[in-house]
């Protein structure tokens, strides 16, 4: 069984966290686009954010390697803001195999205060305007998190989800 899951949601949502409770669960790993970004120097923020042409860039980095676990009839997962609809709409082309995307949505005011948790946490400015960014792009099933357990949101996600032997 191969496929492949998109976690996408604004900075703060819990993508993160969610996305390495489901890796663990499905004893896969995972694409980390904020991490590849970083790596890779393509996480320069222009006008309204990061382009479009620098998150295909980051696309291109994965997708030979994500193609490869496909035709192994891995699971593959990919966590990221996901607020480029070229970015999506890339790596669907080429990755021509089945995908579930999960958008996690949360309040604002829940994003701020998660934020804070991180190990490295972004200004409030930055929060709310990845916030707006990917606000903009509704795609895939919508997952709330506010008020909401990992173990919680986790099962929201797996119940869509064709697990089988993986």
């Amino acid at each position: 069984m191969r496929y492949f899951i998109i976690i996408r949601g604004p900075a703060g949502v819990g993508k993160s966290t969610i996305t390495k409770k489901i890796s663990e669960l499905l004893n896969r790993d995972y694409f980390s686009f904020d991490e590849i970004m970083k790596k890779n120097k393509l996480d320069i923020i222009q006008g309204d954010g990061i382009s479009a042409e620098n998150f295909v860039k980051a696309n291109e980095l994965i997708i030979p390697e994500a193609r490869k676990k496909l035709e192994n009839n891995e699971i593959v997962i990919f966590d990221g803001c996901f607020y480029r609809k070229k970015q999506l709409e890339h790596l669907e082309k080429n990755l021509p195999y089945d995908h579930y995307i999960f958008s996690l949505k949360a309040p604002l005011k829940d994003c701020f205060v998660r934020n804070k948790t991180r190990g490295a946490p972004m200004t409030k400015r930055a929060i709310k305007e990845v916030f707006l960014l990917v606000s903009k792009l509704d795609m895939g099933i919508e997952i709330e998190t506010s008020n909401k357990s990992v173990t919680e949101v986790i099962n929201d996600i797996i119940k869509h989800l064709p697990i089988g032997n993986n």
